[in-house]
């Protein structure tokens, strides 16, 4: 079963600090959002391996949006 991390706030992605087939924890830093010059984290909610990514840094992203997807 896949796992999407999907954006908990609008702005614009820093960062994504992970690859394609990585494995990553649950509770790990997958990506940043930047909104209004804060810097949040965006954890994973579940382990497994990082199968695609679907934002890169400076990609502005919506509540809800689909930003990486997890296979277990």
């Amino acid at each position: 079963m896949a796992y999407t991390l999907k954006a908990h706030m609008p702005g614009l992605v820093a960062r994504v600090v992970v690859e394609p087939g990585q494995n990553v924890e649950k509770d790990q830093e997958l990506a940043v959002i930047n909104c209004m010059k804060t810097e949040m984290r965006c954890l994973s909610g579940e382990a497994g391996r990082v199968d695609k990514i679907l934002v890169a840094e400076w990609d502005e992203v919506d509540i809800g949006s689909d930003m990486i997807i997890l296979e277990n």
